[in-house]
């Protein structure tokens, strides 16, 4: 790597300390020397595997940027390139234009929405305690997160985008902000279609008080502007705003793509077309009971059952879908974590979580799977159950109240 990656990473780490020392407070030299200690340990490792580069890489994000780099640069987006949506193809043009190589940009931009997620899981849990040393184990552990790190360190993906807008999100929408954190939601949307995982939860938030109707017109006029670039420089404006509809074929016709989903229990199917319409049913059902409920006791909604209803469906939907991949469960992954910190008792939804992810990104950076893929799926349905039982019991009692939870 030249001197040029390393002092954008710099820049970074020095981003994310302001981060800490502004919103989260250093107050004293101990926290102060563990945190920078810490990031360095981050960044480090980060750097080490920066030069690693996988297939989708190879076949993909590097064969963009050069149709960017040989086509006008920003020029190019009138044109279909690539199966993302417009927000991160920006970048990509953005980087054929920079002498920098783009594996790195790639990897820079990605560890940035690391530091934005971390940030972000961070503030969400300030809603439910204002101890510094919380907030900072919560901000180092997605740091430090195995599947945080192999996504954006080693994959060089980018599902920390649209997972650190939708924490931020939920933290404004709770912090009754609702103009920005509908705004957040919206952007995570433009980055990808998984964002529709945790989207619901917006819905219950407007049970709980917290959204107007009239906030609700934010999200489609936010993601309208967020592609207005490329339609003004030529792209057909239907076709762009319509982007998520005509890649829906792109994500394969298997039940399963290395994913923890119920499809790695049922892997052999006589009827896959009626056993993915079933898996299609089975998690709109699941989304619609979870709001039915919240709507019945929506006097009883507090910070604790937004939060957990949050996680069963980052948890719930892609786990009854068909169709799934290794990463769709980046989400559950950080929702998971925040929720250990909130309420230790439920602290193994976050390990089993992450061992259910860790089994997809094995199977796919090794080519070979660690244990068959089905434990994984188990282990989420342990989650989802200690989930709903907490749910349950946030609902029970008189909520309206922010999370005091964390054992002092």
């Amino acid at each position: 790597m030249d001197c040029a990656v390393y002092l954008l990473l710099l820049l970074e780490l020095l981003g994310a300390l302001l981060l800490l020392k502004t919103t989260i407070g250093l107050k004293s030299p101990a926290p102060w020397v563990v945190s920078v200690l810490l990031l360095l340990l981050a960044f480090g490792a980060r750097a080490y595997v920066f030069p690693y580069e996988t297939l989708d890489y190879q076949d993909f994000l590097t064969k963009w940027v050069a149709y960017f780099r040989l086509n006008g640069h920003f020029a190019a987006l009138k044109n279909s390139v690539g199966n993302y949506n417009i927000p991160y193809l920006y970048f990509l043009a953005l980087f054929s234009l920079l002498p920098v190589r783009d594996l790195y940009l790639i990897k820079l931009l990605s560890t940035a929405f690391d530091i934005l997620l971390a940030w972000g899981a961070a503030k969400l849990l300030s809603r439910f305690t204002d101890k510094t040393a919380a907030l900072l184990c919560c901000f180092f552990a997605v740091l430090f997160l195995p599947t945080v790190f192999l996504n954006s360190a080693v994959w060089a993906q980018c599902d920390s985008s649209y997972t650190a807008l939708l924490v931020v999100a939920l933290y404004l929408a709770l912090s009754d902000k609702p103009v920005r954190s509908m705004i957040c939601a919206a952007l995570a949307f433009g980055f990808k279609l998984q964002a529709v995982f945790v989207l619901p939860v917006f819905a219950v938030l407007w049970m709980y008080g917290k959204f107007n109707w009239k906030h609700f017109l934010l999200f489609p006029a936010t993601y309208v502007l967020l592609v207005l670039p490329a339609v003004l420089l030529g792209r057909p404006f239907w076709e762009t705003v319509t982007l998520y509809f005509s890649q829906t074929g792109s994500i394969g016709s298997a039940l399963n793509y290395n994913s923890s989903s119920i499809f790695a229990i049922f892997r052999q199917v006589a009827d896959p077309a009626a056993a993915s319409r079933t898996g299609i049913l089975a998690a709109f059902g699941f989304m619609l009971l979870l709001l039915a409920l919240c709507f019945v006791f929506r006097a009883r909604l507090s910070d604790r059952a937004v939060l957990a209803a949050a996680v069963l469906l980052a948890v719930g939907i892609p786990f009854l879908l068909p169709h799934m991949h290794d990463r769709y469960f980046y989400c559950a992954d950080i929702l998971t974590l925040v929720f250990a910190f909130v309420y230790w008792p439920c602290s193994p939804a976050a390990v089993l979580t992450q061992f259910a992810s860790i089994l997809g990104y094995h199977a796919y950076l090794k080519m070979r799977f660690l244990l068959p893929m089905r434990y994984g799926a188990a282990a989420l349905i342990v989650v989802l159950a200690l989930t709903a039982m907490y749910f349950a019991m946030s609902l029970l009692e008189n909520g309206r109240n922010s999370l005091y939870e964390i054992s002092t």
